[in-house]
C-alpha cells in the first residue's frame, strides 16, 4: 500500500510486529458496512460510475459472506482487516476496488469500524444486562420476604430481606446500562471522510455516510476524528464498573455459599469439586467473576496509559486500543451470560437466614430509635442503648432479655415489642427500606420496567 515510497521490502519481524490482522479480524462487518456508505459518496462525487459502484458493493457482500463462512484467507501481511479486505475486493473488481479509497485513509477507515463495533456491542451487552436484572428479579421474587441481616464492616447490621438485598444489584446493573446508553450516545458520530488527519480535497457528502450508517451526525474536527479514543476509554471504563458490580455479587454469593454462613446454595451446574477433597463444592463461577474483574480494570488503566503522551493525530500506539476493547467486551459478555445462568439455580436456606437474623442486638438502633420517639435526644438514646449492649455481652444475657429499666428510667414496660424482627422490618417504610411493602412495590415496579410478567 505504500510501495512507491518505499524500495525494499518490509521485514518479516516488522510485519510480524505490526499485524493486528489477528485479532482485528473481527470488525470486518463494520469495514464492509463503512466501506459500501464510502463508496456511495463516490458515486455521488462522480470518482465512481454506477457499475463500478455495484461491482464494489457486491464484491465487499461476498467478501463479507466469505469471512461468515470461515472461508476467506486473511493475509497477515497485509497488517489489518482493512487491507485485507481491500486486496480481496481489488482482485475480484479490477480497477474499480483500487478506486474505493479514494479521499479516505485508514484512520479515519479504522475509526468509523470501530465506533460501529462499539455501538453494536453496547446494544447487545445491554440485552445481556437486562437478562442478569431479570434473573435477580426472579430470586428477589422468590426470597421478598425471606429474613436475612445485613452487614456493614462484614458485621451483622440490621435485618433486611433476601429480596431487598438483591434487588440492590439490580439498581447498579440499571445504572450500568445508563451509562452505556450515555457512552453509545456520545460514540455515535461519524468520522469518515476525515481522511488521514485534515480530510480531502474530493468533496464527499459525510453526512449522507453518516445517515447510512446510523450515525446521528458526522465528527466536527477532522484531528479530534482521527485522534479521539474517548469513545473507548469510556466503554472500558463502563465495562469495569459492571465487573466490579458482578464482583461485588459474587463475594456475596462466596459467602451465603459458604458452611460459616449458610445462607445458600448454588446448583451443581455452576460449581466444581476437588481433584483431592472429595465433600469440596466451590463456588468457582463467582471466584472467575470476581477474579475478571481485576482483567477489566486493567485494560482500562492500560488504554489510558497508552493515550496519555500522544501528541495529534494518528500514532501507531492506538492500534493498541483494540485488544484490551475486545477482551473487555468478551469478558464482560461472558460473564454476565454465565451469571444470569447460575442465578437459576440460588436456593436460600430460609430458616437459616432468618436464624442469623434473630440475633436481638440488631434491633438495637431500633431500641434507640424507640427512646427518641419518647423524647430522648438520639446521642444520649445511643448512649444508652450502647451501655445496655455492653451490659448484655458482659451477663451473656440476650438483649430482650435484659432489664432495661435498670440501665435507664426512659425504657418502659412495652420495650418488648421492640424485639418482634417482624414488626421492626415492617415499620422501615421510608421511601427505599426494606419493609415487606416496599419490597413487593419495587419487585412489582420492576417487573414493569422489565416487562416480566
Amino acid at each position: 500500500m505504500w510501495k512507491g515510497r518505499f524500495q525494499k521490502p518490509t521485514s518479516g519481524l516488522v510485519e510480524q510486529f505490526g499485524e493486528s490482522i489477528s485479532f482485528d479480524w473481527r470488525l470486518y462487518p463494520h469495514d464492509v458496512a463503512g466501506s459500501v456508505a464510502h463508496a456511495r459518496l463516490l458515486l455521488e462525487a462522480g470518482i465512481l460510475d454506477p457499475k463500478e459502484f455495484s461491482d464494489i458493493e457486491t464484491g465487499l457482500r461476498q467478501i463479507e459472506a466469505d469471512i461468515d463462512a470461515g472461508t476467506f484467507e486473511f493475509d497477515p501481511a497485509l497488517e489489518d482487516i482493512h487491507m485485507n479486505i481491500e486486496a480481496a475486493l481489488t482482485k475480484r473488481v479490477g480497477a474499480a476496488g483500487a478506486k474505493l479509497h479514494t479521499a479516505r485513509s485508514r484512520n479515519d477507515q479504522v475509526a468509523t469500524a470501530t465506533r460501529l463495533y462499539c455501538r453494536a456491542e453496547i446494544d447487545a451487552l445491554t440485552d445481556l444486562l437486562a437478562g442478569l436484572q431479570k434473573a435477580l428479579l426472579e430470586r428477589a421474587g422468590a426470597y421478598a420476604g425471606a429474613v436475612m441481616p445485613g452487614y456493614t464492616h462484614l458485621q451483622r447490621g440490621q435485618p433486611v430481606t433476601a429480596g431487598h438485598h438483591l434487588l440492590a444489584y439490580i439498581e447498579m446493573l440499571e445504572r450500568d446500562q445508563e451509562r452505556l446508553a450515555e457512552c453509545r450516545a456520545r460514540l455515535n458520530v461519524c468520522p469518515l471522510g476525515s481522511g488521514a488527519l485534515a480530510g480531502s480535497t474530493i468533496a464527499l457528502d459525510r453526512a449522507a455516510a453518516a445517515k447510512e450508517l446510523g450515525f446521528d451526525t458526522v465528527t466536527t474536527n477532522s484531528m479530534d476524528a482521527i485522534a479521539d479514543r474517548d469513545y473507548i476509554v469510556e466503554l472500558l471504563g463502563g465495562l469495569a464498573l459492571c465487573g466490579a458490580h458482578l464482583s461485588r455479587l459474587s463475594e456475596d454469593l462466596i459467602l451465603w455459599t459458604s458452611t460459616e454462613f449458610g445462607f445458600a446454595t448454588l446448583s451443581d451446574a455452576h460449581t466444581t469439586g476437588s481433584s483431592l477433597m472429595p465433600q469440596k463444592k466451590n463456588p468457582d463461577v463467582c471466584e472467575l467473576t470476581r477474579g475478571k474483574a481485576g482483567r477489566l480494570f486493567g485494560n482500562l488503566l492500560g488504554l489510558l496509559t497508552t493515550l496519555k503522551g500522544l501528541p495529534l493525530t494518528y500514532n501507531r500506539d492506538l492500534q493498541e486500543d483494540k485488544e484490551p476493547l475486545f477482551d473487555s467486551i468478551d469478558t464482560i459478555k461472558l460473564a454476565v451470560a454465565v451469571n444470569t445462568d447460575m442465578l437459576g439455580g440460588l436456593e436460600l436456606d430460609v430458616a437459616r437466614c432468618r436464624e442469623a437474623a434473630s440475633d436481638p442486638l440488631l434491633l438495637a438502633t431500633d431500641l434507640a430509635d424507640y427512646l427518641v420517639n419518647n423524647g430522648v435526644p438520639f446521642r444520649e438514646a445511643h448512649e444508652l442503648v450502647g451501655t445496655a449492649v455492653a451490659k448484655s455481652i458482659e451477663t451473656q444475657t440476650p438483649l430482650d432479655e435484659l432489664d432495661l429499666a435498670a440501665v435507664s428510667k426512659h425504657f418502659g414496660d412495652d420495650t418488648a415489642a421492640i424485639f418482634d424482627l417482624d414488626r421492626a422490618l415492617a415499620a422501615r417504610t421510608t421511601p427505599g427500606a426494606p419493609s415487606p411493602a416496599n419490597v413487593n412495590a419495587e419487585i412489582e415496579r420492576w417487573r414493569e420496567k422489565l416487562g416480566v410478567e
